[in-house]
């Protein structure tokens, strides 16, 4: 018999208390990058440029693989909610394998990637830099992989906590050893851009190995590393048809944005800068959604677990309803200070200024249009992983991101000549589909299952 269902209040509590150390994760996640961003550019513009290029190339091959590794928290959440803990470890285990595995396929394309960057038009000295930064952070791609397999199975158990701190601490761990071989102080050697690279490898392995350990000693019951080189094929199975789709749709969300950066460039420099601030201030507010997304996940996956299509449901609404809740904030904020915002990205001084800031302001006002889609695909997207449904959704990703998305920005811009606002309308048309499509999906199908405990993951959501 299912436990006695929950109160809206009780799932909103839930969802705050494993989603908000998530979204401190995401935001230090995301200040790493800054770091790297910000004293690489202190180095040289060369420099900068390589490692612009060169971190697009290596996240464009780690969102793909990353599926392996997300598709965790739904089975391990479903599977704890049942104290199954054979199956948790089964899948968690494989999961992690094929992180590995696409790792080591990974770095192949890395260590040859010259060609492919000077055939994308860029100039020679960057494509050199480039790829001498890739040769190395392409073992990173092992640590980070992995870790995406471990924070899934925390994330599952709710311990999340640990990730926030892991995170912090990976931000000063990243900024010391960037100030140390980058420019070569403290006795180091001035490395410039490997450096920087080197940095990135040694902080993946170590926040790998810390949430490795801290998972093994605070579950040792699911023993996820005893006899760890033991195959088996049927969860391997298992792991590889749930975590392909998923990284295939990160894979197009993430490329429908860069797709929109290289169509803005078309237009013009001034016009690309302003659209890049954009989207980092976009991006830096998207993190909560991506932590709230993540803990909808695991409540989802707990509740299917637990055969309550009652719990499903209210957990669906209360994340629905933050994801609606902080999209109003997030408005505020960007209709209220759009030019002060642009602003601190550049330099006053900078002759070129005005006319970022006039072109970026307009683009705030339409991601203030987008971020209640942007906010509803996310969440819609976390409940679809909760019960397993990853396929359709994959399809209908796809088909919002790069036909409606990319196909009405180029349309909006070019042929109809809104330039960069219709640029941006594109994006909107993208995520508007998009989260109609996932939330359809999710109303129509998921929540209508009488899920039974003891229903193996296959069976759950067959799509």
């Amino acid at each position: 018999m299912s436990a006695r269902p929950s109160s809206l209040s009780s799932h909103a509590g839930a969802l705050f208390r494993i989603g908000l150390p998530l979204v401190g994760a995401s935001v230090a996640n995301f200040l790493i990058h800054m770091t790297d961003t910000l004293m690489l550019g202190w180095y040289s513009v060369t420099a900068l440029a390589a490692a612009t290029i060169a971190t697009n190339v290596w996240f464009v091959l780690f969102i793909m693989g990353a599926g392996f590794g997300i598709a965790v928290a739904p089975v391990v959440s479903s599977a704890a909610a049942r104290g199954d803990a054979v199956r948790a470890r089964r899948f968690t285990r494989m999961a992690m394998w094929l992180t590995l595995a696409y790792a080591a396929l990974a770095v192949i394309p890395l260590w040859f990637s010259e060609p492919l960057l000077l055939a994308m038009g860029q100039p020679p000295e960057v494509a050199e830099a480039a790829q001498g930064y890739l040769r190395i952070a392409a073992f990173g791609l092992f640590g980070a992989l992995f870790a995406t397999a471990i924070r899934g199975f925390l994330g599952a158990l709710e311990l999340t906590g640990v990730q926030l701190w892991i995170t912090v601490a990976g931000v000063g761990l990243n900024a010391g050893i960037n100030y140390c071989l980058i420019f070569g102080n403290l006795g180091a050697p001035e490395l410039g851009i490997v450096g920087a690279a080197i940095a990135s490898v040694i902080l993946e392995i170590a926040m790998a190995v810390a949430a490795a350990v801290y998972a093994a000693r605070k579950a040792p019951q699911f023993e996820l590393f005893v006899r760890f080189w033991k195959p088996d094929w049927e969860a391997l199975g298992q792991a590889f048809r749930l975590g392909f789709p998923i990284g295939l749709t990160a894979l197009a969300e993430s490329g429908m944005f860069s797709g929109s950066a290289i169509m803005m460039g078309w237009i013009g420099e001034v016009e690309l800068a302003a659209h890049g601030i954009a989207m980092q201030l976009t991006a830096l507010l998207f993190m909560f959604h991506v932590g709230m997304s993540q803990a909808a996940t695991v409540r989802a996956g707990g509740a299917v677990g637990r055969g309550s299509a009652i719990d499903l449901k209210r957990t669906a609404i209360t994340a629905q309803a933050i994801s609606v809740l902080f999209g109003f904030v997030v408005v505020a904020i960007l209709l209220i200070w759009p030019a002060e915002l642009v602003g601190l990205f550049v330099d006053p001084e900078d002759p070129l200024k005005p006319q970022i800031v006039a072109f970026g302001v307009p683009l705030l006002a339409i991601a203030a249009l987008f971020q209640f889609a942007d906010g509803g695909q996310a969440t819609a997207m976390g409940l679809l992983r909760g019960v397993q449904d990853m396929r359709v959704p994959m399809v209908i990703a796809c088909l919002s991101y790069w036909l409606v998305g990319l196909g009405s920005a180029w349309l909006l811009a070019f042929p109809l000549g809104l330039g960069p606002e219709g640029l941006w309308f594109g994006l909107t048309l993208g995520l508007t589909a998009a989260v109609i499509g996932l939330a359809l999906r999710f109303w129509l199908r998921s929540i209508r299952l009488v899920i039974p405990p003891g229903t193996v993951a296959t069976d759950i959501a067959p799509a």
